[in-house]
């Protein structure tokens, strides 16, 4: 698969994920624009590696520690919001999710998006993470048992 064709597929996946391991829409856009470009500077090995998606999934959670680890964006969470949330349920689980995987720690939250939303495997994760399968595999376990409940919680609000 060419670049292009990589990107105009899986762009707007990666930056759902992004936003899934706690970094906003806007942010999100521009740590995948910044993974997509050290991506594209190495095309040739990407495409060559075992699993291209994980490597890309790889480079996308380096790159925002990285950023993490640059700059503080100065925005403090608040009890009230501006506006008030419309009706709709999509909307509200989609949020009721956020909400779950902010409460939940880093290892926690990047092992639920990386395999459930990102869909990679139990190898992929782990290469994408660089960490072994079986922690991949001990991380999810925990951290299905960790959200069950914050689920609970949210479903009782």
């Amino acid at each position: 698969m060419d670049f292009s064709a990589y990107v105009a597929e899986r762009r707007p996946r990666l930056v759902r994920t992004a936003v899934l391991l706690g970094c906003p829409r806007a942010d999100a856009e521009d740590i995948v624009q910044s993974a997509l470009l050290k991506c594209y500077r190495s095309w040739r090995k990407v495409v060559r590696a075992d699993h291209p998606d994980a490597y890309v999934h790889r480079v996308l959670v380096t790159t925002l520690y990285d950023a993490r680890k640059r700059r503080w964006n100065g925005e403090l969470p608040t009890e009230e919001l501006p506006e008030s949330p419309t009706a709709d349920p999509q909307w509200a689980e989609g949020l009721a999710v956020r909400r779950a995987l902010a409460a939940m720690s880093v290892d926690h939250r990047e092992v639920l998006v990386l395999r459930y939303f990102a869909d990679l495997s139990e190898r992929e994760t782990a290469l994408a993470l660089g960490v072994a399968p079986g922690t991949v595999k001990s991380r999810t376990s925990r951290a299905l048992a960790a959200l069950a409940p914050l689920v609970e919680a949210t479903d009782a609000h």
